[in-house]
């Protein structure tokens, strides 16, 4: 597996990551997304209603990127699959929520379900510009 240097370890405690996958045309799909870095894994927590998924489960190829909040110079690309699980119960969405102060279970409509999504890394890129 490959892993994240040290030297930007420190971005997989930022806030909003960029999420890109591909979608059924063929054409990258791009979304602001919540993540959180558990246990040495990039994580997500997605509604199965969401377009993201579908094109997750079809072509499970993605991208997570990471800009450094605090300049443009530095960045974090983690490329990978994606494997998917089943989070009925919310356990991980709540973990995930933790991190946010929000309950994820409220932006979800009746009938919703979630998924935990974990990107096993094959290539990372660590990039500063400076």
């Amino acid at each position: 597996m490959t892993s994240i240097p040290d030297s930007h370890q420190d971005l997989l405690a930022a806030q909003v990551a960029t999420l890109s996958t591909v979608g059924k045309s063929g054409y990258p799909q791009v979304t602001a997304i919540w993540f959180l870095y558990d246990e040495g894994e990039l994580r997500l927590s997605l509604n199965t209603s969401r377009q993201k998924v579908k094109n997750l489960r079809h072509h499970p190829h993605c991208t997570l990127f990471i800009m450094d909040p605090e300049t443009d110079y530095r960045y974090l690309e983690v490329r990978g699959d994606a494997r998917i699980a089943d989070d009925p119960d919310y356990l991980f969405a709540d973990k995930v929520g933790k991190k946010y102060g929000a309950d994820l279970r409220v932006h979800d409509k009746p009938g919703d379900s979630r998924v935990a999504i974990t990107i096993e890394p094959t290539k990372v890129n660590a990039i500063s510009m400076r």
